[in-house]
């Protein structure tokens, strides 16, 4: 097993299927952000926040991981490497939560808010630029600082903090 490959960072991004312009542009550099530091990429996999976020991270040479609700991986935004269609509708959000080591909630509805749920209960950090207070997220005001938060964590993750 290659252990280099089981040891990279992946971020989960999660939000709404749709988003407005101001949040699409906040998912883009967000994207981007993550590809820039090295970390991968999942999602969804679908459109809104999923295929905004995706589509930044690869227009930085990132790598994308898009978590299908179906059973078709052409559903997938085309901003993703890797499609993994689950036929699960929407408990495959319990697999994007899992599958990410930290999570940046963006603006969503119902499905998000599960998804900050799961990642709550699996005692993951969730970085919240999402439109709900949640106690036991960490709430960041911008691309810019989550991205510093998230860098924290992992540098305090990384010393057995």
């Amino acid at each position: 097993m290659n252990k280099k490959l089981n040891n990279q960072l992946i971020v989960g991004v999660i939000g709404g299927h749709e988003c407005n312009a101001k949040v699409e542009q906040i998912a883009q550099e967000i994207g981007k952000k993550i590809a820039k530091m090295g970390a991968k990429l999942v999602s969804g996999g679908l459109g809104g926040v999923m295929k905004a976020v995706s589509k930044g991270a690869k227009e930085v040479g990132g790598t994308t991981i898009g978590i299908l609700p179906g059973e078709n991986k052409q559903e997938a935004n085309p901003y993703v490497d890797i499609a993994i269609p689950t036929g699960l509708g929407l408990s495959r959000n319990t697999l994007v939560v899992r599958t990410a080591d930290i999570i940046i909630a963006l603006p969503g509805e119902y499905g998000t808010l599960s998804e900050i749920a799961f990642a709550l209960i699996l005692k993951k950090k969730v970085i919240n630029l999402s439109n709900w207070d949640i106690p036991g997220t960490i709430r960041a005001k911008d691309a810019e600082d989550a991205m510093r938060i998230v860098s924290r964590c992992i540098n305090n993750k990384d010393k057995g903090e």
